[in-house]
C-alpha cells in the first residue's frame, strides 16, 4: 500500500524510525529508498516492510508498505510471499499516520 504523510513535526529519518517502531535495513543509493522493517513475531516473520522516500523540499514522506509473510526460500532471492492490501495493512497504515500526524 502506498501513502504519503506530510512532515509537520519536522522529523528526521532517525526520529521517524524510532517514532513508528521500525528498524533500519539500509538505503538503495540508486532509488534513494530507505528500507525499514517491523517484525510481528520473534524470529522476524511475518514482518511489515517499508520502502520510504523523503521529499525534503516539500516536507513529505512517501511510504510503500507491505507485509512479508515469510523469508525468501532461495538464497539471494528477492521474491517472497507478501501482502500488499488487506485489513492488517490498512491498520498499520492508520497507526503510522496517527503517530506522525498528531
Amino acid at each position: 500500500m502506498k501513502f504519503t504523510v506530510k512532515n509537520t513535526k519536522g522529523y528526521n529519518i532517525t526520529t521517524l524510525i524510532r517514532a513508528i517502531g521500525y528498524r533500519y535495513l539500509g538505503k538503495n543509493e540508486e532509488t534513494k529508498e530507505i528500507n525499514l522493517v517491523r517484525s510481528l513475531e520473534i524470529g522476524g516473520y511475518p514482518r511489515f516492510h517499508i520502502f520510504l522516500k523523503i521529499d525534503e523540499k516539500n516536507q513529505q514522506f512517501f511510504f510503500s508498505l507491505h507485509l512479508d509473510q515469510k523469508k525468501p526460500v532461495y538464497q539471494r532471492a528477492r521474491a517472497h510471499a507478501a501482502d500488499y492490501e488487506g485489513e492488517v495493512i490498512k491498520e498499520e497504515t492508520k497507526r503510522i499516520k496517527e503517530i506522525l500526524e498528531k
